[in-house]
């Protein structure tokens, strides 16, 4: 059988730990802190789901760090940098730590002054 390929439309994925969502009860993130870190970034970020998408978070088997109240999380385009998000961490500060920090999601209230 041939090796195939499959296109896809992804700019950013975002890789997030299973296991520490779970053993948070999927809960911790959000604005009332009653979602689990997939779903509250997926919300926030404006990520879509499928191929056709330009993000996708999707939830990963155990990265064997296992913090307590806290979940992992990556950006695979940088896996040398695995974030340790600890349950009610504003997503902002982990959106631009996950290095997302571009146009395309940046709130109007925090674009630079002067551009157009």
């Amino acid at each position: 059988m041939a090796i195939k390929t499959a296109k896809t439309q992804w700019r950013d994925m975002v890789l997030v730990c299973r296991k520490c969502s779970k053993r948070l009860n999927g809960k911790g993130f959000g604005p009332d802190g009653d979602r689990t870190l997939k779903k509250a970034l997926r919300k926030y970020l404006k990520a879509g789901k499928g191929r056709k998408a330009e993000l996708v978070v999707k939830e990963t088997n155990c990265f064997d760090i296992c913090p307590k109240n806290a979940v992992v999380a990556v950006n695979a385009a940088n896996p040398k940098a695995l974030l340790i998000v600890p349950a009610g961490a504003d997503l902002f500060e982990v959106k631009a730590r996950l290095g997302l920090d571009d146009d395309r999601r940046l709130k109007p209230s925090f674009r630079v002054v002067g551009e157009g």
